[in-house]
């Protein structure tokens, strides 16, 4: 019996521990990259600004588990990805996952001149309070940065590639 008292006051102050130590985590988590594009920003709008724009540069836009739902809303595998914006500097979109993960995404052009765009990509998550999500938080960057990154270089390649504008055309 004293034993399992132990047992059980260890892992409450344990648990409250935990608790305690993940309120020093911030709510919202924000991954961000950014890239510069020698391309203007007309070019790079013409990439980012609907599906078959994502399709050029995206990885994983041209698989099979992608479904095109609507000029709005697309299925990316377990997740559900809807446009809430567009104009011709930026597009705003919620990805919703299977396990109601709702994470904001907005990808933003600069430009100082008609030759160079900063192109400025972002996901917000809003956490709730949970230790263990808090925590697992940390990873995100390290998860989605290398993710974000490679698409930014794809993009980059597509935008500065001379071509582009009669393919897409």
């Amino acid at each position: 019996m004293r034993f399992l008292k132990l047992i059980v006051i260890s892992f409450a102050v344990l648990f409250f521990a935990a608790v305690a130590f993940s309120f020093l985590f911030p709510s919202t988590l924000i991954v961000s990259r950014a890239i510069n594009i020698n391309a203007s920003k007309s070019t790079v709008n013409n990439l980012i600004k609907d599906w078959k724009g994502w399709s050029n540069w995206m990885e994983g836009m041209n698989d099979s588990s992608v479904h095109i739902l609507s000029p709005v809303e697309a299925r990316l595998g377990n997740t559900i990805v809807h446009i809430t914006q567009v104009d011709t500097a930026s597009i705003h979109s919620l990805w919703k996952s299977n396990q109601g993960k709702i994470m904001q995404s907005d990808i933003t052009l600069y430009s100082t001149d008609s030759s160079l765009t900063v192109v400025h990509w972002q996901f917000v998550q809003k956490l709730m309070w949970y230790p263990w999500e808090k925590i697992a938080s940390l990873l995100s960057d390290k998860i989605l940065g290398p993710m974000m990154e490679k698409d930014l270089n794809v993009l980059k390649q597509k935008a500065e590639h001379t071509g582009f504008s009669i393919i897409n055309n």
